[in-house]
């Protein structure tokens, strides 16, 4: 298995309730297809540099998790169908830093 990193870019406009079901609906995905989700990080509602899909602003979700290449296929094919998704990246590492956290929310 090797370790991933995929962040989420959702809609500005989205209530609390959606975010959770968001968060928990992608969190299910990984756990249903061989995955294992090692950290999720909520870094919020943060602006663009220029404009996406006529939004200047979205909120940003980030999943450390372990998987397989069925894994990172079945979220790329509901991230496709999702219109609450404007933008998502996926990366893969051979060691992944579960201690750094770059958006950090300060208490």
């Amino acid at each position: 298995m090797a370790f991933y990193e995929n962040t989420i870019i959702a809609r500005q406009d989205l209530s609390e309730k959606d975010m959770v079901n968001l968060i928990k609906k992608y969190d299910e995905i990984i756990s249903n297809s061989s995955g294992k989700v090692i950290k999720i990080e909520e870094w919020g509602l943060l602006n663009f540099s220029r404009k996406i899909n006529n939004y200047k602003k979205g909120f940003f979700i980030h999943f450390k998790f372990e998987g397989i290449k069925e894994t990172v296929d079945s979220i790329k094919n509901k991230i496709k169908v999702d219109s609450t998704i404007i933008r998502n990246l996926t990366v893969k590492y051979k060691k992944l830093d579960k201690e750094t956290e770059f958006f950090k929310k300060k208490n």
